[in-house]
């Protein structure tokens, strides 16, 4: 049995770690929080994706 290469192990969700804003001025907070928000769309739509596509296998194994 060959060895499971790195890339082929399922990655963990890496564990979210809150910013310390002391000496963050308004404009890197309002810049931050645009890239959250670009995030948390980004993980919105993958979880999307995967609910079309789990809905769609569902509906394809109901028909039999």
């Amino acid at each position: 049995m060959a060895p499971i290469e790195e890339e082929d192990r399922p990655r963990r969700a890496p564990r979210f770690q809150p910013m310390v804003f002391d000496g963050w001025d308004v404009a890197q907070l309002r810049e931050y929080i645009e890239a959250l928000q670009t995030e948390i769309s980004r993980a919105e739509a993958a979880i999307g994706a995967r609910d079309a596509q789990r809905a769609a296998a569902e509906a394809f194994f109901r028909k039999g």
